[in-house]
């Protein structure tokens, strides 16, 4: 989400020929424009990053959101996904429909169809099933959490393919991400989000509430990793604090982690660094999604 600085974005082939497209990297390689929905009879397209050395077949997966104030940025951003197959996982990134095309509810949307997918095309890339995590940053990490929360009641899942299929994760990752959209807002960010839920909050409170995870948090939610600079500007800090408090009141696991001398998007701020740092940050990362979704027992069959 680029709420302060313009120029600044977030890091944040049909099907049948998708093999035609892959490439290769040091450590894994990418299969490009995977038709993984489709939206308004427009395809929906994922790029998946596959680790050259798995640690187990089949493999752990986590889909990775990017940011961009839900208004820009596509699949194209790898850098998160790299470190996250180099850390041994699938890893996908995804393009889903932006609030100038499409507002609330169609990024969830696509989000959860793209879970789906992965889900039901799971013996395709080598992925376990049961072991789908998501995670993304600022605007992506939004839609990480609401992926994580907000169950087939929630009315989000749309109809992009692949109903029969579950969206549910098992684990869930949010870099500065928006937990509560009906909280109050630095004036740079509210025009995103009144472009993203096309309306401000006092002509559609209950829109803002429905596009809010916090408000979906239940003792059946997976494990989540909110990690937050102290100093951000964009999405207060304080979004994440209760997230994570919301988390504790149902007994869910939570790491937090704070990031000093950080801003949005870890911009550093102040003169000391920024602790920890971001290659920590990623570490700890893989550790989580590695403890609930590689040693973590078999989760048991959901229609979360």
């Amino acid at each position: 989400m680029c709420f302060r600085f313009v120029g600044m974005i977030l890091l944040a082939l049909p099907f049948a020929a998708h093999l035609a497209a892959q490439s290769t990297g040091t450590h894994f390689s990418v299969i490009s424009d995977v038709q993984f929905c489709s939206a308004q009879e427009s395809p929906l397209l994922m790029d998946i990053v596959i680790p050259k050395q798995r640690d187990r077949t089949p493999t752990p997966a986590v889909l990775w959101i990017h940011g961009g104030g839900w208004d820009r940025g596509d699949k194209n951003g790898h850098s998160n996904a790299e470190f996250l197959a180099d850390g041994g996982f699938v890893a996908a990134t995804l393009s889903y429909r932006l609030s100038g095309d499409a507002p609330f509810p169609a990024a969830i949307e696509d989000c959860k169809c793209a879970v789906r997918f992965l889900r039901a095309n799971a013996s395709k890339f080598g992925i376990d099933p049961e072991r789908i995590g998501v995670a993304g940053s600022s605007a992506g990490g939004h839609l990480a959490e609401l992926v994580a929360t907000a169950d087939q009641t929630a009315g989000l899942e749309g109809e992009g393919g692949w109903q029969n299929t579950s969206s549910k994760v098992q684990a869930a990752a949010s870099y500065f991400g928006v937990s509560d959209l009906t909280a109050q807002f630095p004036d740079d960010t509210v025009p995103v989000i009144v472009k993203f839920l096309k309306g401000t909050k006092k002509e559609n409170p209950e829109l803002y509430r429905k596009a809010s995870p916090i408000f979906y948090v239940s003792k059946d939610d997976p494990p989540m990793l909110l990690v937050h600079g102290e100093k951000d500007d964009g999405v207060p800090f304080k979004q994440s604090v209760r997230m994570a408090e919301a988390y504790r009141r149902f007994h869910v696991p939570v790491e937090f982690i704070e990031v000093k001398n950080a801003g949005h998007d870890f911009r550093h701020m102040g003169d000391a660094p920024i602790s920890p740092s971001v290659q920590i940050i990623h570490q700890r990362t893989i550790d989580f999604f590695k403890r609930y979704l590689v040693s973590a027992p078999s989760p048991l069959a959901s229609t979360h």
